[in-house]
């Protein structure tokens, strides 16, 4: 069932309430040009008017206020926003007394046969066109005299508009008529050297662009409304890249669908995202791939309460999966997805457990009952300095989590699974992204002994995620700051949590067992200019209104991330962004030696010699003695 919009009944309540005032005022106003007109075709003089015409105007008035409010039904004078009154609107008033003055010459001279002077028609429908027209224009006017004297002039934020289409003509013709008056359009940007000077309401188009940073300046601007939904992510970036240099506050119109739907509005309006300043289109994957191994089959999702986890769970239920099974070892978060996918697909089979991928047996029986044909093992420690400091709980979770699951798929028949990793995989120099590259080993090494089919998707951070940078700068910049960045020159590849799943759903299809799939994230991002950015985005100037302060990399931490050692390595796939590394497996026996030395150092808590057995798996990986 769908949700109930009840913001849309109330809208509609308040177009009845005011259609019904409107109507009301209309029923006065034509009974009074009625009388009215008769009295100015004999110049006002109330005495100079024969009986028998005043005879014929009472008995006409009922019929012509219904007959014309019947007209003014039929040309949508009810059904127009008046305060977005425009050409069109003045049309259909024209052509409704025009209509209403033809009703009326038949009415009154050939179906009634009234005695009535000739010339009263014309002054009928030359009054009814002031009136009407005064009524509903006149109403925008209201609106803006009285924002003006309740609020004051000085007190408007001044606002450049980007864009002179229909959105932009749409914000600016809010931001003079509606509520929302405490915004005023000062001026305007267009790339388009056609509209440079023209007008939109009264609004200038003053340059383009690359004057973004004078016009802010000329006009005093304070805010600045990006309003062209449709425009490319590139093209996008571009020109938030010069209005992050004004320092203004910079708000988007959400989406080119609320244009269709004629929902654009300052209350729409949304803070510019990190993600707006990728600068690139959105990674999608290929449905048909996708539903081809997860539509009618029974999909598990392992951490399926955490950022990559329930994205996952969230996508592949749209994939019409015959059953979803949801393991987490959080109750919460999987309590809170459960809810989120019971209301979104109600007739989705979900079977939502809890349980810790360290308990073999438990999870072996799973796998056991329900049958899955997919897995999707998200479940992981993922937090870095944390890891630092709980290394052979990482391990124990990571590592041998990730064994139990890859066991139990083997064993019960399990068709496909697909492995989670990271770009701290590559040269770790942490205990997390070490224990990551053994799960990538463990992976490998299932391939090469069972029927099941083995991958794993290798990529960097994403936005939004427990634990990003993002959502942890913007709490910052609420607060006023300091925004804290670990060091000056530290470097991050970014995508978005939808696009992460896009890529780990595709890999899934593409995968024949064995393959570790890695992701082409465009450019990488310096974080501190990711910081400056934001707060510039958020109206601040950064280390005046808000200060950036560097504490130093974390245990762990490294300067950059890399996806691959070395690009010799890599093979492409039908998609110009998921590639494979071609990354040869551990020798089986000597990776079933090594685990089990490390398994006994994870679980005797011997933390002075876990790292040295992590090391003898992942020599590539480099790490600090202990003193």
């Amino acid at each position: 069932m769908k949700k109930v919009n009840t913001h849309l009944f109330e809208h509609s309540r308040e177009s009845r309430i005011r259609s019904f005032l409107l109507g009301v005022v209309d029923c006065v106003m034509i009974a009074c040009i009625i009388v009215t007109s008769l009295l100015v075709r004999f110049d006002l003089r109330f005495r100079s008017v024969e009986p028998m015409f005043w005879k014929s105007v009472i008995t006409y008035l009922p019929i012509g206020v219904i007959s014309t409010l019947i007209i003014f039904i039929i040309f949508k004078l009810y059904s127009s926003m008046w305060r977005f009154a425009s050409v069109e609107e003045a049309m259909h008033i024209v052509l409704a007394c025009l209509a209403a003055c033809i009703v009326q010459v038949l009415t009154i001279f050939y179906i009634m046969h009234l005695p009535i002077p000739r010339s009263y028609p014309l002054f009928f429908g030359m009054q009814l066109l002031i009136g009407t027209a005064a009524i509903r224009f006149g109403y925008r006017g209201f609106r803006v005299l009285r924002a003006y004297f309740i609020h004051g002039s000085d007190e408007t934020i001044r606002t450049m508009i980007i864009g002179a289409g229909k959105g932009g003509e749409v914000l600016i013709n809010e931001m003079r008529n509606s509520k929302y008056i405490d915004h005023e359009a000062v001026c305007i940007i267009d790339d388009d050297p056609a509209k440079l000077g023209t007008y939109i309401h009264g609004v200038r188009v003053v340059g383009d662009r690359t004057k973004i940073s004078q016009a802010v300046n000329d006009y005093n601007v304070k805010e600045i409304v990006f309003a062209i939904p449709s425009m490319k992510p590139s093209e996008r970036k571009e020109i938030l890249d010069y209005c992050k240099e004004t320092c203004c506050n910079v708000k988007l119109i959400p989406g080119i669908y609320q244009m269709v739907n004629e929902e654009v509005s300052i209350s729409r309006l949304k803070n510019v995202e990190i993600e707006d300043l990728l600068g690139r289109d959105p990674i999608r994957n290929d449905n048909s791939k996708v539903m081809g191994y997860v539509e009618d089959q029974v999909v598990m999702v392992t951490g399926g309460g955490g950022s990559i986890g329930s994205e996952l769970c969230r996508q592949i239920a749209d994939y019409h999966p015959k059953q979803l099974i949801v393991l987490d070892n959080y109750e919460n978060n999987a309590y809170d997805l459960q809810m989120e996918l019971i209301h979104n697909h109600p007739e989705l089979d979900l079977i939502v457990l809890i349980v810790s991928v360290q308990n073999k047996r438990r999870i072996n029986n799973i796998i056991k009952n329900y049958r899955p044909k997919v897995i999707f093992h998200a479940a992981a420690h993922k937090h870095v300095p944390l890891m630092e400091n709980s290394p052979c709980d990482a391990i124990r979770n990571n590592v041998f989590g990730t064994y139990n699951v890859a066991r139990a798929a083997s064993e019960n028949d399990v068709k496909r699974m697909v492995l989670i990793s990271t770009d701290k995989a590559v040269r770790p120099t942490n205990i997390m992204g070490a224990s990551k590259r053994i799960c990538e080993l463990v992976i490998q090494y299932f391939n090469g002994i069972s029927e099941t089919e083995y991958m794993a998707v290798r990529f960097g951070n994403v936005l939004g995620s427990n634990g990003s940078v993002v959502p942890l700068f913007r709490k910052q910049i609420q607060a006023g700051g300091p925004v804290t960045v670990t060091h000056p020159d530290i470097i991050r590849y970014f995508m978005t949590i939808p696009e992460a799943v896009n890529l780990v759903l595709e890999a899934g299809a593409y995968g024949h067992g064995g393959e570790i799939f890695i992701l082409d994230m465009g450019e990488p991002v310096k974080i501190l200019d990711l910081a400056e950015n934001m707060i510039r985005l958020s109206g601040y100037v950064p280390n005046e209104d808000i200060k950036i302060i560097f504490t130093g990399l974390r245990p762990g931490e490294k300067l950059y991330e890399e996806l691959l050692i070395s690009e010799k390595n890599k093979i492409a796939t039908n998609n110009n962004r998921i590639f494979i590394a071609q990354l040869p497996p551990k020798d089986p026996d000597v990776l079933k030696k090594l685990l089990a030395e490390l398994h006994d150092i994870a679980y005797s808590e011997d933390v002075i010699n876990i790292r040295k057995a992590v090391k003898k798996l992942v020599p590539e990986y480099h790490y600090v003695e202990a003193e």
